[in-house]
């Protein structure tokens, strides 16, 4: 799988694909820690308030690493989608947080357009022309 797949939701579905295989649950873990110089220069930034951008940038490089786990071990598995997609995060300790995200590898394949109700599909009448038959 690419490391930019589309073919990721947090549903459990794809609307216009089916599942044609399910791998199962896969993840990715990071674990990351704050350095001295990120928590001093964050301190600083506490003292003006606001949005603390040291974290912020910390913890979507983060997600986005644990993310591209989850599709690498997708990909392993021969998956091309992965549904139900979810993040979580724990504090192992001090400064150390744990990032998973973890979602099921599917195979899907687009589903074919279906005749509008009313209509069918053409039919063999079983007329002959010649030694080919006609359809109607």
């Amino acid at each position: 799988m690419s490391q930019t797949h589309t073919m990721t939701t947090t549903a459990f579905e794809l609307p216009g694909y089916r599942v044609v295989q399910n791998y199962g649950v896969v993840r990715g873990i990071v674990v990351r820690s704050r350095s001295l110089l990120g928590n001093l220069g964050a301190s600083l930034q506490t003292l003006f308030g606001g949005n603390i951008t040291l974290y912020t940038t910390l913890c979507e490089r983060a997600r986005q690493d644990a993310f591209n786990q989850m599709l690498a071990h997708a990909g392993q598995l021969g998956a091309n989608a992965v549904i139900g997609v979810r993040y979580d995060a724990t504090e192992l300790g001090s400064g150390v947080t744990e990032v998973l995200c973890y979602g099921t590898a599917v195979r899907v394949e687009p589903v074919l357009p279906q005749q509008p109700a009313g209509t069918s599909a053409p039919r063999a009448t079983g007329a002959t022309v010649g030694h080919q038959h006609t359809v109607s």
